[in-house]
């Protein structure tokens, strides 16, 4: 089996500051792990590389800039071309990330994904649904946001919005606000959950699946051994494994468009006895475990598998779509 090779994602809108970023990493003597690095350029903005100016030798520069070549067998080629041990790509922010997940060869694994967002244009991309989509998308696998010319956002109210837009995506992904002067402030507004994590069954509220869900994806230790109960609807999927189904909720990140079926591989040995769509109330145990489910999306491909302890008919709510936040 090929050696994991680590893959460094920086994502993020056109002219957002991605080429800084890499540029200033790869200038970093520390970033240098000894082997060659691949550095993948997915979108051509104003800046440019200086090559001659990275910290450290043994550097491959290929742009890759039309989606139709982000394929598993142009990644494979490049790989023996540079002969890597590790990649660092830029990512275009006009395409999805599934793109890159299934264009990935198998031991192409995401060790860090790090967004950028311009201050002077993040709240216009952040109302307007289409690039507020194409944002959603990059967070929700980022570790971190790095807003640069953070003067534009340094106000309370875009504050708000900004750690509103991120949270809609990930409860894991902290915020930095990067000023011209050099000066760096992060988020620091409080994210409480609206249930209790240390009660013996945490009761999620049937309009905070979607936070649940959220939460649980991005901290499955967090959840790890715990009993929940939540309202969740059948669904009857292969992927979810042997005597298992998916019992979850369709959400909204941000628009109608954007309405996606999410929820977590269960367990439970009377699984062929529930209806497609039916509404169900499900008290289960969570794990942290590997699951095929997940290949690809964790570099173990482990995350959260529930064991039914009881399912019972339900109801449906009166709001059958859920909000991440």
């Amino acid at each position: 089996m090929p050696k994991q090779i680590p893959v460094y994602l920086f994502v993020g809108q056109l002219e957002s500051g991605k080429t800084r970023f890499i540029q200033e990493t790869m200038e970093d003597p520390q970033f240098d792990s000894g082997d060659k690095t691949l550095l993948l350029v997915c979108e051509e903005g104003e800046e440019e590389y200086a090559p001659e100016k990275f910290g450290f030798g043994g550097v491959s520069v290929e742009y890759l800039t039309d989606k139709a070549d982000l394929t598993l067998e142009n990644l494979q080629r490049l790989e023996k071309k540079s002969g890597c041990g590790r990649v660092v790509v830029e990512y275009n922010g006009m395409w999805l990330i599934q793109d890159l997940a299934n264009a990935l060869p198998n031991h192409w694994v995401i060790y860090q994904c790090l967004a950028t967002a311009d201050g002077t244009t993040v709240k216009t991309y952040a109302n307007d649904n289409a690039m507020r989509a194409l944002l959603l998308d990059k967070l929700r696998v980022s570790e971190l946001l790095v807003v640069n010319r953070a003067e534009a956002v340094n106000d309370d109210a875009s504050r708000q919005l900004i750690h509103k837009l991120v949270r809609q995506a990930s409860r894991r992904c902290d915020i930095a606000y990067e000023f011209q002067n050099g000066d760096v402030a992060y988020d620091d507004i409080p994210d409480p959950l609206p249930f209790d994590i240390g009660a013996p069954v945490i009761d999620i509220p049937e309009d905070c699946f979607g936070i649940w869900y959220m939460d649980c994806l991005d901290d499955p230790q967090k959840y790890d051994g715990k009993t929940v109960k939540f309202l969740a609807q059948v669904c009857q999927t292969n992927k979810a494994g042997k005597s298992s189904f998916v019992p979850g909720r369709f959400a909204m990140t941000c628009c109608v468009q954007d309405i996606q079926f999410v929820g977590f591989p269960c367990r439970y040995d009377g699984y062929k006895a529930l209806r497609q769509r039916d509404w169900i109330t499900v008290t289960a145990r969570v794990a942290n475990k590997y699951h095929p489910i997940y290949q690809g999306q964790t570099p173990d491909a482990a995350g959260p598998v529930l064991t039914a302890l009881k399912v019972e008919p339900a109801q449906k709510p009166a709001q059958d779509v859920v909000m991440f936040s």
